[in-house]
């Protein structure tokens, strides 16, 4: 259920680039994201957010981004 970030973000389209942005902004005072939140945030829907973390997963480097629950939207395990 894990993806460990191990890939380049210079791949990313816009809006990977922008859910890898907000999750190095507020990996340090948060562990925890929901879709649903983070596509509040960057007005975009849980399924495109869920739909884009795998390859934000993949690229980002310095963070490690887990698949952790599903109960009112996915939640992310974001550690780095």
């Amino acid at each position: 259920m894990s993806a460990i970030a191990s890939g380049s973000a210079a791949a990313l389209n816009g809006k990977q680039q922008r859910i890898l942005s907000y999750l190095r902004d507020n990996a340090g005072t948060k562990t925890y994201f929901k879709s649903r939140l983070i596509g509040e945030e960057l007005d975009l829907s849980a399924k495109e957010v869920g739909t884009n973390m795998p390859a934000v997963a993949e690229a980002a480097t310095g963070l490690e981004i887990e698949k952790w629950g599903y109960s009112s939207s996915t939640t992310w395990k974001v550690t780095g």
